[in-house]
């Protein structure tokens, strides 16, 4: 243990010094358990006797206890004492921090554990078998983990196995040269911003889109320019021209949040797009793998004649978010650019977990994984439809687009103000909800809940569902209340709720 002593007087009250200041700055903390004395005593040349005596003053001072046959223990409640007063915070010491520091907080999507149901949505399906798979692959690699580090652009074997699904399940051709393994797919926007743009450049996302992606490109100094989303997906017509996005970032399989796929013909206007313009386009694939109605439309990459896509997978959502591994399909006119990024960045990723992956897919319980994800993902989905439909009725609308892990849910008749309250009242029932608002730069047409299915049993929907409809049930009695009590008054209408028919 770390305690110099200041050398001013009697050892035992140097060391009481030192242990007092070791807990008052926080460097022991409130329950933890100090050395045995004679352990402290051998450690710091110092008589058993004198420790003892410097134990017993920090008993008296009520910055420890001793517990009889348990030792000395720094004290749960320790006495408030005077702080020393903050530095005030120093400017920016980069230009990136200081973007850094003006983007608005954006926490991640997190279940609340406080809640016996979330609606959360951005989470994956686990079951029993992923995990022993898992732990079994996971297992056998640490067994025979490489002692030096990993190669910057990922593991050969793992890169392989890539190929070879992208080429089953998304119809994307390419070679294990073309693919860079990085931590996710926060980590891949970051490497191609680096690669890719310089400060003012403009990049172009979707609205309402996903917000984490844009945060990394504003940070990167990007001007970034949201484009809207319409039935067939990117409003294509509306992209810039005058100057033309350096970038332009799509979601084209599923949508987020939306759900929408985008078309054939608008994907093809997006290419010529690009070509014509000289821009990237970054296709985030996030939960393509799960297509369950109708033939899926391969990934935007596998059109790509011009090798302007860069695709981008990750295992986040097809395995679990925190396994932190994901992958760039780049064009090879950027490949060696993109490495050396990867590589500057944090040198590879984990070598062991890179590993396990490549004998999970190999030995096909990825595969395995994902069917019994997709038929499981089905049967939520589903039930989520017909519960909504029973308990909701009309005041709520469902967007289905028939794949993915999670629903739009339109609230016609609703304002962000209504949106709260149901929020609040859904919570107090022991659901959590969460607003489609966050997710759009500008006013959303209409206000909608962003319902996450994949971590909900068939049996949690059911209930949810009912108490969804209890907490619309509260919310339209009071937003009833609230105009009645203003009619009543000769005051303005106050924006509430009302029962609107289901448009087409």
């Amino acid at each position: 243990m770390f305690l110099p002593l200041d050398g001013d007087g009697e050892l035992y009250l140097q060391l009481l010094r030192a242990l007092r200041s070791a807990v008052r700055d926080g460097r022991l903390l409130a329950g933890t358990r100090l050395p045995a004395t004679r352990a402290l005593a051998a450690e710091l040349k110092l008589s058993r006797n004198t420790v003892l005596a410097a134990y017993e003053l920090l008993c008296a001072e009520q910055l420890a206890v001793a517990r009889s046959g348990s030792g000395t223990f720094v004290a749960d409640a320790l006495p408030r004492h005077r702080q020393q007063p903050r530095a005030e915070p120093v400017d920016a010491q980069s230009a990136y921090a200081a973007r850094l520091r003006r983007l608005p907080p954006l926490p991640l999507p997190t279940r609340r554990s406080d809640l016996p149901i979330d609606f959360q949505y951005g989470e994956p399906m686990t079951h029993l078998a992923l995990f022993t798979s898992w732990s079994r692959a996971l297992t056998h690699a640490a067994a025979r983990a490489q002692p030096g580090y990993p190669a910057p652009q990922g593991s050969l074997h793992l890169r392989a196995q890539i190929v070879a699904h992208l080429g089953r399940r998304r119809g994307v051709a390419c070679e294990a040269d073309d693919v860079v393994i990085v931590n996710g797919t926060q980590q891949a926007f970051s490497v191609l911003a680096r690669v890719l743009l310089d400060e003012g450049d403009r990049v172009v996302v979707e609205e309402p889109g996903y917000a984490l992606a844009k945060h990394c490109l504003m940070a990167h100094g990007a001007e970034v320019v949201a484009v809207p989303v319409g039935a067939d997906g990117l409003e294509v017509a509306r992209l810039p021209s005058a100057p033309p996005a350096r970038m332009i970032v799509v979601t084209p399989s599923h949508q987020f949040p939306l759900g929408v796929t985008l078309s054939l013909p608008m994907r093809q206007a997006l290419l010529q797009h690009a070509a014509r313009n000289g821009s990237w386009i970054v296709e985030d694939d996030y939960d393509g793998e799960f297509g369950f109605e109708g033939r899926a439309l391969p990934a935007l990459r596998a059109l790509d004649a011009g090798d302007r896509v860069i695709y981008i997978g990750t295992f986040s959502k097809t395995i679990l978010p925190s396994l932190r591994l994901g992958y760039i399909v780049c064009p090879r006119s950027l490949r060696d650019d993109i490495v050396l990024a990867k590589r500057t960045m944090d040198v590879a990723s984990s070598g062991i977990e890179q590993q396990a992956l490549a004998r999970f897919m190999a030995s096909g319980a990825f595969d395995r994984h994902l069917k019994r994800t997709a038929l499981e993902l089905r049967r939520r989905r589903r039930a989520l439809n017909d519960g909504l439909a029973a308990q909701c009725g009309e005041r709520l609308v469902p967007q289905d687009s028939g794949t993915g892990m999670h629903l739009v849910a339109w609230l016609p008749g609703f304002d962000a103000a209504a949106v709260r309250r149901l929020i609040a009242k859904a919570e107090q029932r022991g659901l959590g909800l969460h607003s489609l608002a966050p997710h759009y730069e500008s006013t959303p047409p209409m206000q909608a809940l962003l319902i996450g299915y994949a971590a909900t049993s068939v049996s949690q929907i059911h209930k949810a569902t009912c108490l969804l409809g209890e907490s619309l049930d509260a919310v339209t009695r009071l937003g009833r209340r609230e105009h009645e009590t203003a009619g009543a008054g000769g005051r303005p209408r106050l924006a509430g709720v009302r029962r609107v028919a289901r448009s087409n």
